[in-house]
């Protein structure tokens, strides 16, 4: 397993679970220096970060990109993949496409997260399914070019309907046409849904693509309830191999938070 912390570019976003802002060189000096692997990179857009120096920042600091959020999409334009507007999920594709783009080059996958969107009483739910599933297989296609998987997020109930637990994630993933989308385990949002996290992750196994590394509260590891021992074990068992990436409030501070998760980390996913 390979470690990552997350970093937002996106002003809307202040307040939310990221624990670099604003200032990317700064949290990448930052992350090498802790022994990160990697960063997770939430940008406005995929034009907002050149491309061409992404990459020479990264190789400055020997890290790598972990993964590139689409939530901005949301945040600032409220698009989402469930609208009932056509217009609306075309843009919805469109922005993802775009971050494909971005992080594709860097092996980096995109994540569908919030722009998943939800079922009202405008569209119901097996029809907001059948739009999420269209679009999951016409980006996971897509985010084949480069090699990578599209990368999708249960969400706990408080964030979407449509799907909160890793079981029907699987199922979802099993009912699309194609094989290039993998699930995110988000500790936060098991914690919340799952009845037995380990367990969760058991049942996910090969459908496992990441991992947002983060306690109970969506505070830096160890600043919550939850016991990582069963959790990392059972990533073990199943042979993840990919990212443990800190999606978590920077508190008490962002250095802070940073320090907490790779000593978390190493701690328990770094041992035999």
């Amino acid at each position: 397993m390979k470690s990552s912390v997350t970093v937002s570019l996106v002003t809307q976003a202040r307040g939310g679970p990221f624990v670099f802002w604003d200032d990317l060189p700064a949290a990448c000096r930052t992350a090498a220096q802790l022994g990160f692997d990697a960063v997770e990179l939430f940008a406005p857009s995929a034009t907002a970060v050149s491309q061409a120096d992404l990459k020479k920042l990264l190789a400055e600091h020997q890290l790598h990109l972990a993964a590139v959020g689409t939530g901005a999409g949301w945040v600032i334009h409220k698009w989402q993949l469930c609208d009932p507007d056509a217009a609306i999920r075309a843009k919805a594709k469109e922005f993802i496409r775009s971050i494909i783009d971005l992080g594709g080059p860097f092996g980096a996958p995109a994540i569908i997260g919030s722009m998943q969107g939800r079922w009202t009483a405008e569209v119901d739910k097996p029809t907001a399914l059948a739009w999420l599933s269209e679009a999951l297989n016409e980006l996971g296609e897509y985010a084949g070019q480069y090699q990578t998987p599209l990368i999708y997020e249960p969400l706990n109930r408080y964030e979407t309907n449509l799907i909160n637990r890793v079981s029907d994630g699987v199922d979802l993933l099993k009912s699309l046409s194609t094989n290039n989308v993998r699930l995110l385990a988000d500790l936060f949002h098991m914690n919340i849904e799952e009845a037995d996290i380990a367990a969760a992750l058991r049942l996910g196994h090969s459908h496992i693509g990441h991992v947002h590394y983060v306690d109970s509260n969506r505070q830096p590891a160890g600043l919550g309830h939850l016991n990582f021992a069963p959790i990392v074990a059972a990533l073990k068992e199943i042979g993840y191999q990919g990212y443990c990436s800190a999606e978590a409030l920077p508190i008490p501070d962002s250095n802070t938070a940073a320090q907490l998760t790779i000593e978390s980390f190493r701690r328990y996913c770094t041992t035999a």
